[in-house]
């Protein structure tokens, strides 16, 4: 893999397609104008090969008709690819102030097309941006990675596809298989909402700064029919239970949920552990938690008891 700033000409291969946009400065010449330098408390590693840019891009498979959102697009490398892509439009999500006036000039290169989002996205609702069909792509803030996905996974109807640069280690644990070291909560979440793959491995000398671990790309398509927002909650509290004491056996670990009674419903036996359970399994445990809290919000309630007596 070609590192970073390898030529003027490389980088400005992005620009050059048909259709595409008009030549810009290069990713490097416009990170020195504007003082834009990553920092280490955003999470930032920016992404300057147009080639890798490109690539990420493609992995959002046809474009044409498709809205894109990118978090945390810095100075832009694949904010350029995207606009290079058919895509409607693209709307970056942006709280470093310092790359607003970068993004805000290659706006002026694509009008009506980058739109330019002033916000935490931890504090944002992506679907609201946008309306369908719509993806995001997005080469993320390390330290906000998690909990971003597990937000777009409770939403997983309203995304046609997540193409997601993580920490490589992050990205082993979506996809990791049960039985494996890194299956764990975050693996069965996303398993559970979407069909994952690694699609590309990156070494730190793809980044500016460099990293000091590898980065991956990992693509989630989620699948047709998604769990309720209830059974959602469901299965996050159950795999935190499994997982929190994932060294025990489920019916030490399961106890605040109804221990063997729970996994009696569920068909699981309580001498196994978490990291043996297939996600199969795990859907029937938070099946079953959701049905007995509800099952006993039902006979608690008070209009229950008053409908009873007459």
């Amino acid at each position: 893999m070609a590192e970073s700033g390898s030529g003027r000409d490389e980088e400005r291969g992005a620009e050059t397609q048909p259709g595409a946009l008009p030549p810009l400065p290069t990713l490097k010449e416009s990170i020195h104008k504007h003082g834009l330098d990553a920092k280490k408390s955003l999470g930032q590693h920016f992404l300057l090969d147009p080639s890798v840019c490109e690539r990420i891009a493609r992995l959002g498979g046809d474009l044409h008709g498709r809205h894109v959102v990118e978090i945390g697009p810095g100075p832009g490398g694949l904010t350029r690819a995207l606009l290079a892509s058919p895509a409607l439009d693209v709307h970056a999500v942006e709280i470093d102030s310092r790359a607003w006036p970068l993004l805000e000039e290659l706006a002026l290169h694509a009008p009506d097309r980058l739109k330019i989002v002033r916000q935490d996205a931890l504090e944002l609702d992506a679907t609201q941006l946008t309306p369908g069909p719509r993806q995001i792509i997005a080469n993320l803030p390390y330290n906000v990675a998690t909990p971003l996905l597990i937000s777009w996974l409770r939403q997983g109807a309203d995304w046609e596809r997540l193409v997601l640069m993580f920490q490589k280690e992050v990205a082993e644990r979506v996809c990791a298989a049960p039985g494996s070291s890194a299956y764990g909560r975050l693996a069965v979440l996303a398993q559970w909402c979407a069909d994952c793959s690694i699609a590309m491995v990156l070494p730190p000398g793809a980044f500016s700064p460099p990293p000091k671990v590898h980065s991956a790309v990992a693509v989630l398509r989620p699948h047709a029919q998604q769990p309720s927002p209830a059974l959602f909650k469901a299965m996050e509290q159950v795999t935190a239970a499994a997982f929190g004491q994932r060294r025990k056996m489920l019916r030490a670990a399961m106890k605040p949920l109804g221990g063997e009674d729970l996994l009696g419903a569920a068909g699981i036996e309580g001498t196994r552990r978490a990291e043996t359970l297939s996600i199969a399994e795990f859907a029937r445990l938070a099946e079953c938690h959701l049905a007995r809290k509800q099952a006993g919000q039902k006979s608690s309630s008070p209009l229950e008891g008053q409908g009873q007596g007459h």
